[in-house]
């Protein structure tokens, strides 16, 4: 079985219980609270006291955490509709790429996601995220020198706090509309039963800019998509000090790829050589689906949590397979999918006033399957196509990938202003290597005063490349055709190895303002990297043999009153040189260069910036917000970037109460507000395989119903 539970049957069942306890007759309520209501307030203070517990098991200690709530998630552009990826462009450091990628601090992905504070097994990349904005309470970026307890993906955890019973209590409906032809409804139900307290939510989406536009039009062609998305969260309180969670969540995301008129045929088909490239018709589509188990347990100085976990992930791309064959002389049918099973354990003892020691594990199975189909032509020794019939090559491969990881950490009080949190990990996996490492982590916090906070680190991490985005093709079968690499070379991707140091400070300026400064230097071997090198939109990972980046950023923000702002400039330099795998990716001349220089990695923006403000009157709220970033590379080698660009986003919103009928909120949102037309990506530089541009300009409105 790919997933041990559906998760759109534990929605369904969840909903319809609810549905059944609603429908039972409820007498007039007394002066005195019910046993009912008495346990009910009980779950709510038990679960608040056990989500406390929980966040002294896994804390960030010392490494730099941005936090936002639901006033800010509420005030962003386009609020809770908004994608998961712009809601965490928002962070300081997040440069923003083609495909939904985000980069933290210059580097390419690698970052984990948590749901409250377990792990989530990674899945295969695609164009729609598979979280949602929606289900969040709180969300929290976690950078700089990790502490022991995270392991493998460390460049950035994003830690996610659901909404749920205590949190959201009723049900609320709603309908997003506006350019693009989007459309997009959602429900939401949450409370407490008993001792049992869920939220469940769905949606639906439709638009027709599914994936970055690669013209400057505002009119993309053959770019709708259509997804589905569904979450829940289940608590049940076993007694005051332990509980037992489930987390469920799926999607299904079907995407157009948009096409690019007027390109120039370059093979012939069977005596075919012409096509107009507006008529292509390529799609890919994705799955995805989790659920994590959890218990956990407050027995007075020991906390613990022990989850086990399942995930599946597939994406399938298919080509048109004639226009394909004549623009690229290559059309690729790719299916990957990964299923992922684990178990996780959490736990913290305090020792005593100035010690308390944490450790944990963490065993991870992958199994992941690539299969493609290619049609390509027969080619001479100079490349010239010597057949317009096209010949069909399978290739089709799976691994199984095996990550353990053990912590062990003390945090250490010499004196109240002082923290010392040091300790290490030990990982290993065995994929295509089995490899291993001992990291040790150490971590500063110094309070010198109440309104100034020092910290500094130093951390060894160890990544392992993603099982699924490893290249495994045959490299001989493709000889002699229009598949074929001039590089035949393809020596097997490993681990990046890297030293990571950190430090900064924050300032409480005045009640409700404080600024933060911080800054970062890495430098590894066996960089990690990906890029798009075929013509199927799935990214494929490589090793440079060294890699530095280094950069800063500085936060603040303000709250007070009816007013809020926050304000985040990121700098960055991230440079890899000499490719140590996956040879066979890269062109000749640039495989040359690139292993007698540094160059700049394709995903390296010099600047990103990000603010924003809100100001909330009675029942009106209005807010804006602004996004900057200087460009990513382009050009032979990445010599180059696209050039810098700003958008300014607008949102203004109502709540309306109407006797006997219910509360409304009635929200406006203008995306890109002077419809500034800018690129991401111009379809040159290292691993990029086409231009995309920026969304233009959108109106979006949206209706939501509480009842």
């Amino acid at each position: 079985m790919k997933k041990f539970l559906s998760a759109s049957l534990a929605l369904f069942l969840v909903r319809n219980i609810a549905t059944a306890q609603d429908a039972l007759p409820s007498p007039a309520p007394p002066p005195t609270a019910t046993p009912g209501t008495a346990t009910a307030e009980n779950v709510v203070v038990t679960a608040q006291e056990l989500d406390i517990s929980r966040e002294q098991i896994v804390p960030s200690l010392g490494a730099t955490r941005y936090t936002v709530g639901p006033d800010r998630l509420d005030s962003q552009a386009q609020g809770e509709n908004a994608q998961f990826n712009q809601t965490i462009l928002r962070f300081p450091g997040v440069a923003q790429d083609s495909f939904g990628q985000l980069h933290v601090r210059g580097e390419h992905a690698n970052l984990q996601y948590r749901i409250d504070d377990v792990l989530l097994p990674e899945s295969i990349p695609g164009f729609g995220p598979e979280l949602a904005t929606r289900f969040a309470d709180n969300i929290s970026l976690i950078t700089g020198a990790l502490p022991a307890q995270f392991g493998f993906r460390e460049t950035g955890v994003i830690d996610i706090h659901t909404k749920n019973g205590p949190v959201f209590t009723g049900n609320e409906a709603s309908i997003y509309v506006g350019s693009f032809d989007t459309i997009m409804e959602s429900l939401e139900r949450g409370g407490v039963t008993g001792k049992l307290s869920y939220y469940v939510t769905q949606s639906y989406l439709h638009d027709g800019i599914g994936i970055e536009n690669p013209t400057r039009s505002s009119s993309p062609i053959h770019d709708d998509t259509d997804q589905f998305k569904e979450f829940g969260y289940f608590s049940y309180i076993i007694d005051n000090t332990s509980r037992l969670s489930l987390l469920v969540g799926d999607d299904h995301n079907d995407f157009q790829i948009p096409n690019n008129p007027g390109q120039p045929p370059m093979f012939t088909v069977d005596g075919r050589s012409t096509f107009n490239s507006a008529k292509l018709d390529e799609n890919q589509s994705e799955d995805n689906a989790y659920e994590i188990l959890t218990y956990q347990k407050n027995a007075g100085d020991l906390n613990f949590q022990a989850s086990v976990f399942n995930r599946f992930s597939s994406i399938l791309f298919r080509p048109d397979d004639v226009g394909d064959l004549i623009f690229n002389g290559v059309a690729s049918r790719v299916d990957r999918d990964i299923l992922s099973n684990g178990v996780e354990l959490d736990s913290s003892y305090k020792l005593n006033d100035q010690h308390t020691i944490r450790g944990g594990l963490i065993f991870t199975e992958q199994h992941a399957t690539i299969d493609t189909a290619t049609l390509v032509f027969p080619v001479d020794a100079n490349g010239n196509q010597t057949s317009t019939t096209p010949l069909r090559i399978v290739d089709n491969h799976d691994k199984y990938g095996y990550f353990y990881g053990f912590y062990l950490q003390d945090e250490w009080k010499p004196f109240e202003q002082l923290t010392i949190n040091f300790g290490g990990r030990l990982d290993f996996v065995n994929a295509f290597a089995d490899e291993n490492q001992l990291s040790p982590r150490i971590n500063v916090v110094y309070k010198p005063f109440d309104w100034t906070t020092l910290h500094a680190g130093y951390a060894r991490y160890f990544t392992p490349p993603p099982l699924e985005a490893v290249p495994q093709s045959t490299i001989a079968k493709f000889a002699g055709t229009t598949n074929g690499s001039a590089i035949t070379l393809d020596s097997a991707v490993t681990s990046e190895r890297a030293h990571y140091f950190d430090a900064g400070v924050t300032q409480k300026i005045m009640e409700g303002w404080n600024a933060g400064l911080d800054g970062f230097y890495k430098s590894s071997h066996s960089t990690l990297d990906e890029g798009q090198f075929g013509q199927a939109l799935i990214l494929s990972s490589f090793n440079y043999n060294r890699g530095r980046i280094y950069g800063g950023e500085f936060t603040t923000n303000y709250d007070h009153g009816p007013f809020s702002a926050y304000g985040n400039v990121g700098w960055e330099w991230a440079r890899g040189v000499h490719v140590s795998s996956a040879e066979f990716l890269f062109d000749p001349d640039e495989f040359a260069f690139i292993n007698k220089h540094w160059v700049f990695l394709d995903h390296d923006q010099r600047w990103t910036a990000t603010a924003g403000a809100a100001y909330t009157w009675n029942d009106w709220k209005a807010a804006a917000d602004f996004l900057y970033g200087a460009g990513l590379r382009r050009g032979f080698a990445n010599t180059k970037s696209v050039p810098d660009y700003a958008t300014v986003n607008l949102s203004l919103q109502r709540n309306l109460k109407i006797p006997r009928v219910g509360n409304f909120k009635v929200r406006f949102d203008v995306v890109n507000l002077f419809d500034k037309i800018y690129e991401l990506r111009d379809g040159s530089g290292i691993g990029v395989g086409a231009p995309q541009f920026g969304q233009r300009r959108g109106f979006y409105g949206t209706v939501a119903y509480d009842f």
